[in-house]
């Protein structure tokens, strides 16, 4: 099946495919346009090779170091609630508007740690609990 010219993505939208910059629903409509029409393989095929010619370009270092994404430490602020204001915003903004994948992961994994019990701490305090007896007990002390 072939779509409407209308219906196909632009090269905007092909690149943040390459970037993997789209949320999972844009994603799967584009591969169901790769698959099923020649001249959108085409049109991707040349970007990727345009992006490979030309990494120094502005857009492809912006897509690369993902600096529109918040640090991780900011989406656990964001998560707790204590991101306030413009900052707040932007984040709830770029994940749930736009739809970032790897921050929309972070947060899964930050919610998730957040739920499961700390066992590096209860590690640390067996190993401080078997070493307090010899240190109290040194004789060269």
């Amino acid at each position: 099946m072939v779509h409407d010219r209308i219906d196909l993505p632009t090269d905007e939208e092909l690149s943040a495919y390459l970037d993997e910059g789209l949320s999972p629903g844009a994603m799967v409509r584009i591969e169901g346009w790769i698959r099923e029409d020649p001249s959108v393989r085409d049109r991707l095929l040349n970007l990727s090779e345009k992006s490979r010619a030309n990494p120094n370009l502005v857009g492809a270092i912006w897509r690369k170091n993902r600096l529109s994404c918040p640090d991780r430490s900011k989406l656990g602020l964001y998560l707790l609630g204590g991101a306030e204001g413009g900052e707040g915003q932007y984040i709830q903004f770029h994940v749930e508007t736009v739809g970032c994948r790897i921050c929309l992961a972070n947060l899964d994994d930050l919610r998730s740690s957040q739920s499961e019990p700390d066992h590096r701490s209860s590690r640390q305090l067996k190993i401080f609990q078997s070493s307090i007896g010899r240190i109290s007990h040194d004789p060269g002390r």
